[in-house]
This record gives C-alpha cells, sequence and structure tokens, in this order.
C-alpha cells in the first residue's frame, strides 16, 4: 500500500510522463482528442495524464505509446 501522502518525487514523475506524452504526441500533430481515438482512450483522460494528475494505468500508457508508435520505455524513461 501506497504511503499517504505519497513522497513527493512520485506526481513529479506523473507530470514528467505526462510532459513526454504531450511532447511526442503534438510531434505528431495530434490533438488529444486524435490521440485518446487512436488509443481507444478519451480526451479528459489523455488530458489527466499530460497533466500528471491521473494515476495512469499501465494499460493506458501502453495503449498511448502503441497509438504514438514509441516504446512504452520512451514515455517513462
Amino acid at each position: 500500500m501506497p504511503s499517504d501522502p505519497l513522497p513527493a518525487w512520485v506526481p513529479a514523475r506523473r507530470r514528467q510522463i505526462g510532459d513526454r506524452v504531450r511532447a511526442v504526441r503534438t510531434e505528431r500533430k495530434l490533438s488529444q482528442e486524435k490521440l485518446g481515438e487512436a488509443a481507444g482512450l478519451d480526451r479528459k483522460t489523455v488530458n489527466r495524464i499530460e497533466q500528471g494528475a491521473h494515476s495512469a494505468l499501465l494499460d493506458h500508457l501502453l495503449l498511448i505509446a502503441d497509438a504514438l508508435d514509441v516504446p512504452l520505455g520512451d514515455l517513462v524513461r
């Protein structure tokens, strides 16, 4: 069970991952809506992940990485 509150590095890493998702998405000239459609997610989920406000499921990150045609490791490094 995670500690409550979470260590400060956890939300910071979530924001870093979200920044990478956003950077690749914008590089590919995709809107959040288009990425969501390609990944089978809704735009709000993509937005929450990019903002670091959402504790992303591994499945969601895998779907996003596939839709962006990048290895998952590129998003979470």
